[in-house]
This record gives structure tokens, sequence and C-alpha cells, in this order.
């Protein structure tokens, strides 16, 4: 283990407002400058540091005011060690649990990120991507984003449907998910289903209502269009859910349970329904998607499918940080399937008779 030298000197230095240097730095250490860079630039290499002795690094840097200069490393390597993430809105739910795995990620790995959302604006997410090139981002990570354009740096879309060049695509496996919920509930002896799908413009709503139609169909379960309501509006909050589902009630088709296109709306739905004077899950049972960490929390807690968001999360940033080490001309994947969980909490329960 490494023991630091009288730091007099370069107190001194600090106190006079002089620079301190790397090659300072390591010399009151008594270790190598390369070491003390891998550690204070956070790069892979850092791992094969003891953590005791990074610790030590880094208080000494701190107690020192060491600063690295980023911009003369960028330089230097002619990389910028920096990350775009563009995603539709910053909010509780499915983009702060993807943006979680991103995070942990890039930071374990000495990587800088900027986040934009574009709120689903068609203008935005067209050119967002171009300005964070322009500021020397060396790849991009699209959350629940359609992507159209080929990409001219790496690209890794979760959530994301199309074939794209340069674009890979991370996605759940939409029947083994929709298999998953209506099994379920049709093993609670539920025929009468109703069915909240997702907004237009959110990537998943095509690819998991087609989902669930198969699922419907295998299990012999009609689907009633008059029990089927879209979620409109840009809104993340339940109210979305709250107002689909008081139109599902005011139809009078009469369901004994409701699958709902994620968690938020769900929770929404269970409002709508209490106010109604039914009881979950005597009356109606209610499933949602995700698995957000309010879900388990819910009164009843809420059964959903999970996605493993935050999984789905690091697993795009290690993508994305494997095709910027890459070589330009290597192949990469087009596609990285995920799988779903059922879980089953309390806002299920066996069909009225």
């Amino acid at each position: 283990m490494p023991r630091p030298k009288s730091g007099t000197a370069l107190r001194s230095r600090k106190a006079s407002g002089q620079r301190v240097s790397l090659k300072s730095l390591a010399e009151h250490l008594g270790l190598s400058q390369a070491a003390v860079s891998l550690v204070i630039n956070r790069s892979p290499g850092a791992k094969s540091i003891p953590l005791r002795t990074q610790e030590l690094i880094r208080q000494a840097a701190r107690e020192l005011n060491y600063r690295p200069n980023h911009l003369a490393r960028s330089l230097r390597q002619q990389r910028s060690y920096t990350i775009g993430v563009v995603v539709p809105e910053i909010s509780e739910g499915y983009a702060a649990l993807v943006m979680s795995g991103i995070e942990d990620h890039l930071l374990q790995e000495g990587y800088f990120y900027f986040v934009v959302s574009h709120r689903h604006r068609d203008e935005l997410i067209e050119e967002y991507p171009l300005l964070l090139q322009q500021r020397a981002v060396e790849g991009l990570i699209a959350v629940d984003t359609a992507i159209t354009g080929a990409a001219q740096i790496p690209l890794v879309a979760v959530s994301g449907h199309r074939e794209v060049p340069g674009v890979t695509n991370i996605v759940l496996d939409h029947a083994r998910a929709a298999t998953l919920a209506m099994e379920h509930l049709t093993k609670l002896g539920h025929r009468q289903i109703a069915f909240i799908k997702g907004q237009e413009f959110s990537s998943d709503t095509a690819i998991r209502w087609e989902s669930v139609r198969h699922a419907a169909q295998a299990l012999g379960v009609k689907i009633n269009d008059r029990q089927v309501g879209q979620l409109e509006g840009e809104s993340s909050s339940p109210v979305l859910g709250y107002q689909v589902t008081k139109k599902l009630i005011a139809s009078g088709e009469a369901f004994t349970a409701l699958f709902a296109f994620n968690d938020i709306s769900a929770i929404g739905a269970i409002q709508a329904l209490r106010e109604a004077g039914r009881q979950i899950p005597r009356d109606v049972s209610v499933v949602g998607f995700d698995d957000i960490q309010s879900a388990a929390f819910q009164n009843p807690a809420l059964t959903t499918v999970r996605q493993p968001l935050r999984e789905m999360g690091m697993l795009a940033a290690e993508t994305l940080l494997r095709r910027i080490a890459a070589p330009p001309e290597a192949d990469y994947p087009k596609e990285i399937v995920v799988q779903p969980e059922l879980i089953c909490r309390a806002s299920t329960g066996a069909a009225p008779r």
C-alpha cells in the first residue's frame, strides 16, 4: 500500500493558488502517474488497482484540490468520453428506471453524459442527435424514441423496433409478456377483460397491443372493442389511466379484469374503479406493466409484468461502449432481446361469480 510523503510543499502550492500537477500528486502518493491517472479519470483499467489505493488517491486529490485537465486529455487522445442520451421526458416510471441503469454503468466506466428530453416533438427528435454530435459525443442512447435516419455514430435504442443502419435495438419479448399477463388472468377465471393501450407516439404501443391480441386469441379470449381504451395526451401522471377507465366504465360493458399499458395508467385506473364502487380485486382485477418502484407500495400492491428496465439501461450503456471501442467496420448486434417476468401481488384475484 502506498504511503503518502510529506505534503508540505504541495499544500503550500495549493494555498498560493498554483495548480497541482498529476506528476506532483503521483510523487506525493509514491505511485506511478499512470496508476493515479486511471483512478482520477475513472478509466476501466482502474479496476485492477486495489480499492484502498483508489480511496487514498481520491482523498489526496481532494485534500490538494487536484483537478484533472479533461480538455487536454480529450485533445491528446482525440476522445471526448461523453455520451448523449435522448429520452421523451424525465419523470417517474419507465425512462427514470432505464436512466438509472445507464448512469450507473457510464459513471463506473468514467464517461460523462448529456441528457435531453424531446417531449415527443418530431423536430426535436430529429434535431437533438445532431446537436449532441456537434458537442462531440462518441455515441448515443435513445430511450423510447423512434429513430428513423441512419446513425453516423454508434447508437443503441431502448425499445427501438425499427431496423435502422448503425442502430442496436434493445427490446422486450412482448409476446412472452402478453402471454404471462393473459394466462394469469384466465387461470383466475377472467374472460371479460378490458384493456388500456398506450399513446400513439409510444414505441411499444403497436407491438404490445399486437402481442396482447395474439395471446388473447391463443387463450380463446374474445376482445370486445368497447372494452378497449387508449391513453391520450403527453402527461406521465396516473390521470390518463383514470380518464380512460372512467370512459370504459361509462360504456356499460361489464369486465372483471383490466390489463393496463403501464403501471402509471394502472394506478389511475384503480382510482377510477374505486370511485365507481368497484373493489380491487374482489370486483375487478388490475394488471400493470413495467414494475416501477412504487408498484409494490400501492394499495393494493400492483400485479404487473416486469420489464428489467434498469438492466436494459445498463445493457444499453455496455453495448454502446463496446461498439465505441470496436473498429468502425466491426460487426455489431442489430437486436438484443430481454425477458419479462410476471410479478403477482394483491391487485389480482379470482373472477367474481
